[in-house]
């Protein structure tokens, strides 16, 4: 292959990695890291921030030393050009996530009038608690019933028009939380419309205040965190089952030689639980056989994986940096997608070999690739239609190509907000008794992606070894769900690399240190146990000794999720640098000078070692300003 090799031992500290990208080069195939190589070196305006390509006056771009320009052409400055650009990127994260949550509504709603019969409503209780928590009256009344007037109310959650703070937000984030948003004037009205003004304030012309795009900035977020991502959770909770402790297994050993390999990928539910499902059945299963396998095997991949791994079990293959190699082993008959970090590459790596990639959305359609629409009015059929389209690949698969690594580890995932109260017995009083006598020192939530610009898995799993050994519990979602899981984070055997007291109560309890949430909207989880936390201590989260991180992020979506837990007053570590620094004003705003607004901001350090000490530190602070033993 010609270009750079890259340093395969170098750049993940996964097993089986290194020597997939050593069989992508000697099979001609580039990869993601390959890509990274050939880019550098990257745009030093883009990564400061100070492009503006929002009008063909430009694009413009600032000299972050002062020798050239220090304006755009329309006069808009590095911290105008920086704002506007962090802005957009929140508006793109909460559009991904908030759409997403749109889908599950629309076949939530589907069910409850009758349409889409491939479904049902799998938990009730959840929905009547829901129903609840929005003010919906259940008594006397059919499931069916309720979960209309529940779709009903969530489907204005996107586009209402009055000043009223969305629904959801208003029943879940605590009282003293809702007093700071609406003294900032950031209560978010309805998703739709704050992701709308985001983009009408960064449009030529208009707003050019720093401090004022980055509060509309949070207010968007806010929409995402405590209404859009929230509803796809409570949805996808109520459809297919709220997650409970289960085991699997992960990494790309989970891959079977003699069966069909599925993998599943992307973010959304609907369409990845019916393959899993329908993949199951008997007549799939006798279907393999007679092509030659000995039956089919579904693997996730992503959040996708993260779904179907909390509710049915499903093995999980790799996170996002993985999606290629899992092609690479030439051991997988199809890779199954619905939208959301998805590779455009996956077909140039996959005409290496005789996988098909799939695309089932008109959102994230990816040219050479099989198109199959998926309809929630036709689930089964169409997933048995997917299917067959791999069961009839196995005879293609070329076997002197095929290596898959030995690699995979056991895993407890599953870990619902109703999960934890049930393994602290129904409340969290056993939790809140362990953090005020420093049995557990404090709770942090570690999210987000994989990025080639820092070693792979490295600060996910890094971060919590450390942050556990100082007793610290560590709960998470996402691709570093998955990190944790393949590095033996994710099972109560890994309470041996826990301080002592954070080690009892994993023995107590029979749960790992570190909880696997589910998947990146699922961060709503965590939001929902710190809102209970504050409540239940009548304090602001801002108060609790908690702190989040994104050690490997790479997304828009990171970006909004960094920014809802900021607003929620909770200190946010990032381990890549966001394109911020071409402005020393917007990078002490969001660094310094927002904690006087929010009670949270964020702290930038990409060594995780470091990062653990700075977040312990900050966790020991807070225990002292509420009285607590450290």
């Amino acid at each position: 292959m010609a270009g750079k090799k890259v340093p395969s031992k170098q750049v993940s500290i996964t097993p089986g990695v290194g020597k997939l990208i050593e069989k992508a080069e000697e099979d001609g195939v580039k990869t993601a890291w390959h890509r990274f190589l050939e880019q550098q070196p990257q745009c030093g305006f883009g990564l400061l921030g100070v492009c503006c390509k929002n009008c063909t006056m430009g694009p413009c771009r600032i000299d972050p030393f002062g020798v050239g320009p220090t304006k755009g052409v329309c006069g808009a400055d590095a911290d105008t050009i920086v704002a506007r650009n962090i802005v957009r990127m929140i508006a793109a994260g909460t559009a991904g996530h908030s759409d997403h949550s749109r889908d599950v509504v629309h076949v939530f709603k589907g069910i409850a009038e009758g349409k889409f019969k491939d479904y049902k409503l799998t938990d009730v209780e959840k929905l009547k608690e829901l129903a609840k928590i929005l003010g919906v009256e259940t008594e006397g009344k059919s499931e069916n019933e309720i979960a209309l007037e529940v779709a009903h109310i969530l489907e204005m959650e996107f586009g209402k028009q009055d000043e009223e703070p969305v629904r959801l937000l208003a029943a879940t984030a605590p009282k003293k939380r809702i007093k700071v948003w609406e003294k900032l004037g950031v209560l978010p009205r309805a998703i739709d419309r704050e992701i709308c003004l985001s983009m009408h304030r960064t449009h030529i012309g208009c707003d050019a205040d720093p401090e004022n795009l980055l509060l509309h900035g949070v207010r968007t977020a806010l929409a995402d965190g405590w209404c859009g991502s929230m509803m796809a959770t409570y949805l996808s909770d109520i459809l297919f089952g709220t997650p409970k402790p289960i085991k699997s297994l992960a990494n790309l050993g989970v891959l079977k030689e003699d069966m069909v390999n599925i993998i599943v990928h992307g973010h959304n539910p609907i369409l990845s639980m019916k393959i899993a499902e329908v993949a199951q059945s008997e007549e799939m299963q006798k279907l393999a056989e007679q092509y030659g396998a000995k039956g089919i095997n579904v693997a996730g991949m992503c959040c996708t994986g993260n779904e179907v791994l909390s509710r049915m079990g499903v093995q999980v293959a790799g996170n996002f940096l993985m999606q290629e190699l899992a092609i690479i082993t030439g051991a997988v008959e199809a890779v199954i997608v619905d939208y959301q970090c998805l590779m455009p590459s996956l077909v140039d790596v996959a005409s290496c070999y005789h996988t098909k990639i799939i695309t089932t959305e008109p959102k994230a359609r990816i040219p050479g690739a099989i198109h199959v629409e998926f309809d929630p009015e036709k689930a089964d059929e169409i997933a048995k239609e997917i299917i067959k389209i791999a069961i009839e690949n196995y005879k293609n698969r070329v076997p002197a190509k095929v290596y898959i690594p030995e690699h995979k580890m056991e895993l407890v995932a599953g870990f619902s907000v109703e999960a934890i109260l049930e393994a602290l017995g129904g409340t969290l009083e056993p939790l809140i008794k362990a953090l005020q006598d420093g049995t557990i020192k404090g709770i942090v939530g570690i999210v987000g992606c994989n990025n080639p610009r820092v070693k792979q898995n490295y600060g996910h799993v890094t971060l919590a070894k450390e942050l556990i050994k100082r007793d610290i519990l560590v709960v998470g979602t996402g691709c570093w769900g998955i990190a944790a899981a393949m590095h033996g984070l994710l099972t109560p055997e890994a309470a041996e690399m826990a301080g002592p007291g954070l080690k009892a109560v994993c023995e107590a309890l029979g749960i790992p240190p570190c909880l696997h949430m589910g998947s990146c909207v699922d961060c709503s989880r965590i939001l929902l146990v710190l809102s209970a936390l504050a409540d239940a201590l009548n304090v602001d989260i801002s108060d609790l000794p908690v702190a989040g991180s994104a050690p490997e992020w790479m997304s828009e979506k990171a970006v909004a999720i960094g920014t809802y837990f900021v607003a929620s007053g909770v200190f946010t570590h990032l381990g890549v640098i966001p394109p911020v620094l071409g402005s020393q004003k917007v990078t002490k705003l969001l660094t310094d000078d927002i904690e006087d607004l929010l009670g949270g901001k964020f702290y930038v350090e990409t060594d995780p070692v470091k990062a653990a000490e700075t977040i312990y530190n900050v966790i020991i602070e807070k225990r002292k300003k509420l009285g607590w033993p450290v």
